[in-house]
């Protein structure tokens, strides 16, 4: 039954719970970061009761469904029209604004964010360094074929489409690549790690902003649902991702350009690497920069959305230092030439 923008049911005993219901995108990997989501608030509110005292339960849109499986536009399409109370994302496919009424619910814990190599079978036992000259190398990413260029000249790149399952498959049932490069983090999740050949360190190829994240969408204006779901907050991910995302936004960035990131949490310190990079790799310009998320100031902000994400349980003073962080660094990267270096990058890619 529904009452207002809620669906609720009623137990054969007459007791009515709200219904919480999460949308997801219909891939494999979709699903498995969903239900790892929804595992984690079952495990966190067996038996939740909100102030009002109603029990909330999960329900995952099924197969079948029309709005079951949505791209982002459309699922919160389905958010606005109360279809579902919250949406899992691949925080990195999410834009640095989101539209007016939603926000990010929650950060959670990151998987490991860096690139992935996963060698054709007959290359195995090689690096990038060791395979032939001319090698073929499939990413679809211009952020990790510009990297990869600059360090690896001998080799090749060229695209490579679809979801994971499809792109092992090109690899393995074809000898178009000697390699192809995927986000170390889809892998584990999907149960692949076997197929991870080496993983690629900061100094070969850096993540992009957000990698390795889930985040919870959720409207803005959902009280209860925010409540619920910031207990997913990782602290220390919600600050990198912060940091990362305020960096994104202040240069004007976006998928269809070369930007990449590092970050790490030591000692109380905030460390954030950025660099932007010309299509071939040629061109790059990289800085790192610092700050303290040292306890001091435990305040905690209600409703203050930071680069799109509102972490209500996550002290606001270290939100407002990592959001300053990345713009600095972004503001170095800038007075540099960044912007030149982005928008040769950005006219030649629409060329393409």
């Amino acid at each position: 039954m529904e009452e207002g923008p809620y669906k609720y049911i009623r137990d054969g005993n007459g007791k009515v719970s709200r219904v919480i219901r999460i949308g997801t995108r219909k891939s494999q990997l979709a699903r498995i970061q969903t239900d790892s989501v929804a595992d984690k608030l079952k495990e966190l509110y067996p038996d939740v009761h909100l102030e009002i005292g109603e029990q909330l339960q999960l329900w995952i849109l099924l197969p079948g469904d029309k709005t079951s499986y949505l791209f982002t536009k459309e699922l919160e399409n389905a958010l606005e029209r109360n279809e579902v109370d919250l949406v899992v994302h691949s925080l990195k496919d999410l834009p640095t604004s989101l539209p007016a009424g939603f926000t990010i619910g929650a950060v959670l814990k990151r998987e490991n964010p860096h690139d992935a190599v996963v060698l054709h079978p007959s290359n195995t036992g090689k690096t990038l360094d060791t395979l032939p000259e001319k090698s073929v190398i499939g990413t679809s990413s211009l952020r990790r074929a510009a990297q990869l260029k600059k360090r690896f000249p001998h080799l090749e790149f060229k695209d490579i489409r679809g979801n994971l399952n499809t792109r092992l498959k090109k690899l393995d049932e074809k000898d178009d690549f000697a390699a192809i490069i995927l986000a170390a983090a889809g892998l584990k999740r999907m149960g692949w790690e076997n197929r991870i050949s080496l993983i690629l360190e900061p100094e070969d190829c850096m993540y992009a902003v957000g990698q390795g994240a889930l985040a919870v969408e959720v409207r803005a204006r959902d009280a209860d649902i925010l409540e619920m779901v910031s207990v997913l907050h990782d602290p220390d991910t919600v600050l990198r991702c912060i940091a990362e995302r305020a960096f994104l936004k202040q240069l004007e960035g976006g998928c269809s350009v070369p930007v990449a990131v590092h970050t790490k949490v030591k000692d109380s310190q905030l460390y954030l690497t950025g660099a932007v990079y010309s299509l071939d790799g040629s061109q790059s310009i990289k800085e790192t920069m610092q700050t303290s998320i040292a306890p001091g100031d435990e305040r905690v902000d209600e409703q203050v959305q930071r680069v799109g994400v509102t972490a209500i349980k996550v002290p606001a003073e270290a939100q407002d230092a990592a959001e300053r962080l990345g713009v600095k660094l972004a503001d170095l990267l800038l007075s540099k030439g960044a912007k030149e270096i982005l928008t040769v990058a950005r006219q030649l890619n629409d060329a393409r």
